[in-house]
């Protein structure tokens, strides 16, 4: 299994090199990627500098263009095709049909990813993906049971990439508008959910309250672990109940399903998190580049390591784990 893991700079790109990606995803700096937060992404030059320096070490670059373009801005997201091609990365991560086919038609050499973004959830979707413009390879969508995900390993037609570690939103990846109702911008058209300049931290009588867009996200109390403000991870009054009514705050982590995703025959773990910092990428990299080698070592044998976990556990959001949908028996 290859270890992909974010680059939502350099830095970032640097310490998931050192630390044992065999690939590395990024984006650019601009509203075509998923994860248009100020202050991260790659220029020309850093993307350049990004790309030799992967390489140099034998790993293998992703570039992300997984939003979906509008009719006024379409040249954008071909640029951003033309421009990816142009520095010789190795695949592109893309979601919408007319990117796919742009970047089909335009550049046929290139291998293409189907973006988390494309929410394909069946073997006729992929094949359809694949016979119309080349996808060799799709990221899940975190909504499937293992079951499930062998089920698709069997009958697809191209590699499968799933996600190991990090954040969890409301199961409808790629096509989330949550945070449009109150920003104005949603991540499929704009590249982000909630943005910087909606995020309000205000310490009050009651608490450090988060706001996005002047909509109380959450109030925590003193000592309690203040996470970045979104709507589907908020706390809100149902009733006479105060709780998060749509999604708590946790992170998936399939350590434990590491033998059962090799055997099934997953071509990749992704780890997501470009948005986080170069420390959280080297910390969360070197414990799954650990795993993904003592599962080789070790096949059935294989448990999670106590120290792994722990290390996991404090990058985590809110501290928790789950196996998310991957372990659902009602599925």
């Amino acid at each position: 299994m290859e270890l992909v893991c974010p680059a939502g700079n350099l830095p970032s790109l640097k310490a998931a090199v050192d630390h044992g990606a065999d690939a590395v995803y990024m984006g650019f700096r601009d509203d075509t990627n998923a994860r248009h937060f100020p202050g991260l992404n790659f220029t020309e030059g850093s993307a350049a500098e990004g790309i030799r320096y992967a390489k140099e070490r034998g790993r293998r670059v992703f570039v992300a263009i997984n939003t979906y373009p509008q009719p006024h801005n379409w040249p954008r997201w071909q640029r951003a095709v033309d421009h990816a091609a142009d520095l010789g990365v190795d695949a592109l991560i893309l979601a919408d049909i007319a990117v796919l086919e742009y970047a089909a038609r335009r550049h046929p050499e290139l291998a293409l990813h189907l973006s988390v973004q494309g929410s394909a959830t069946t073997y006729e979707a992929l094949r359809l993906y694949h016979e119309h413009f080349g996808v060799r390879r799709a990221v899940l969508p975190r909504v499937l049971s293992l079951p499930q995900v062998e089920h698709l390993i069997r009958n697809a037609p191209v590699e499968l990439e799933v996600f190991g570690f990090g954040g969890l939103c409301v199961m409808v990846e790629g096509r989330c508008t949550l945070s449009s109702y109150v920003t104005g911008a949603s991540p499929n058209a704009c590249g982000v959910c909630s943005p910087a300049h909606a995020v309000r931290w205000e310490e009050t009588p009651q608490g450090l309250e988060t706001r996005l867009g002047g909509l109380l996200i959450d109030r925590f109390g003193e000592g309690e672990r203040a996470g970045y403000p979104t709507v589907c991870k908020g706390r809100y009054r149902v009733g006479d109940d105060l709780y998060y009514a749509i999604e708590e705050p946790t992170s998936l982590n399939t350590l434990e399903l590491l033998p059962e995703l090799a055997r099934a025959g997953v071509a990749a773990i992704k780890i997501e998190g470009r948005q986080r910092s170069p420390a959280y990428v080297a910390q969360v990299t070197r414990v799954w580049r650990e795993a993904i080698d003592a599962v080789r070592r070790e096949g059935e044998r294989f448990r999670p390591r106590a120290d792994w976990q722990a290390a996991l556990a404090k990058v985590s959001e809110g501290n928790q784990t789950t196996l998310g949908a991957y372990h659902r028996p009602w599925q």
